[in-house]
C-alpha cells in the first residue's frame, strides 16, 4: 500500500473528521496519490477528465476506497484543481 495512503489512513484515525487539502491531476494513467507537498497538500492523480465533475467524482471514489471513510465531501474547489475535502 502507498505510503501517504497509510499516513492519511492513520490521521483519519487519530482525528475525524479530517481535513485534507488536495491537488488533482485529472486525465493521468491512473489513480494514486503522487506526493504530500511541502505545505501540506496531497497530490493526487486520477484518471477521469475533469469535465462535467467527473473527477471529482472519482477522487470521492478513490479515498472512500484508499481511506475506508464514510464519507468524503468537497468543501471547496469544486471547479478547480485545488481542493479542501472534509473525511469522516
Amino acid at each position: 500500500m502507498n505510503t501517504k495512503i497509510v499516513q492519511l489512513i492513520e490521521d483519519l484515525k487519530a482525528k475525524s473528521p479530517l481535513y485534507i487539502r488536495v491537488k488533482v491531476l485529472p486525465k493521468s494513467p491512473k489513480n494514486e496519490v503522487v506526493e504530500v507537498m511541502e505545505d501540506g497538500t496531497y497530490k493526487i492523480r486520477i484518471a477521469a477528465p475533469a469535465e462535467g465533475g467527473k473527477a471529482n467524482a472519482e477522487l470521492i471514489k478513490f479515498l472512500k476506497k484508499a481511506l475506508g471513510a464514510n464519507k468524503i465531501t468537497i468543501l471547496s474547489g469544486k471547479a478547480d484543481r485545488l481542493k479542501l475535502i472534509k473525511v469522516t
